[in-house]
């Protein structure tokens, strides 16, 4: 699926990658557009568009059977979160953020970032702890169409995503999807327990 069916629309220029990074964290409610593929020819992976149609992240994994390691990159490929598979647990997965006051150099946490733990029962998919905060991703049932949201402890909405309808009301293919996210949330945050989540239910 080319881009133009993701959105139709001519859009406005790309925000730079470090206006993009700064601006990841917003008080207000935003929506996403998420396309479950890759910009790079023959490989996997996800890119997420904000609502004028801008590439604000990726992720582009080159080897399927490699779902070991893969990081969520800027546009401009700059890598903001590498999620890591623990080898020795079953389905749990970590996310270690990068950070730098610039992009020429960059260290890595020693600290995992957030914590994330597949549930194989019930409506609950995946359990997360970022650092003392309790989340989970909960599957949603939307008839055929895929769905899931991402609440804390309390059962607040955090983020929804849903399969994305085009302006007329039909549905685009299950690939593609509206994210909506609530004010003060962590944008890159969510944009890697999502791509947990997509590794999980090998989407990618």
């Amino acid at each position: 699926m080319a881009k133009g069916k993701v959105y139709p629309q001519e859009q406005e220029s790309t925000t730079s990658s470090l206006e993009s990074h700064v601006q990841c964290l917003s008080s207000k409610r935003e929506r996403y557009t998420i396309w479950m593929k890759s910009l790079v020819l023959h490989s996997n992976g996800c890119t997420f568009y904000d609502s004028k149609g801008n590439i604000v992240y990726r992720v582009d994994n080159y080897n399927k059977k490699g779902k070991r390691e893969v990081n969520l990159m800027d546009l401009q490929g700059n890598v903001v979160c590498t999620i890591k598979k623990r080898l020795l647990a079953f389905g749990c997965w970590e996310g270690h953020k990068y950070h730098s006051s610039n992009y020429d150099s960059r260290s890595q946490e020693e600290q995992p970032w957030f914590q994330v733990k597949r549930c194989l029962t019930g409506k609950t998919a995946c359990d997360i702890k970022v650092g003392s905060q309790n989340l989970c991703i909960e599957r949603m049932s939307i008839g055929k169409s895929f769905g899931f949201r991402i609440v804390n402890k309390n059962g607040e909405m955090i983020a929804e995503a849903k399969q994305k309808e085009s302006s007329s009301g039909i549905l685009l293919s299950n690939d593609v999807l509206t994210l909506d996210l609530e004010g003060g949330t962590d944008h890159s945050l969510i944009m890697a327990l999502i791509t947990v989540y997509g590794l999980i239910c090998d989407l990618m």
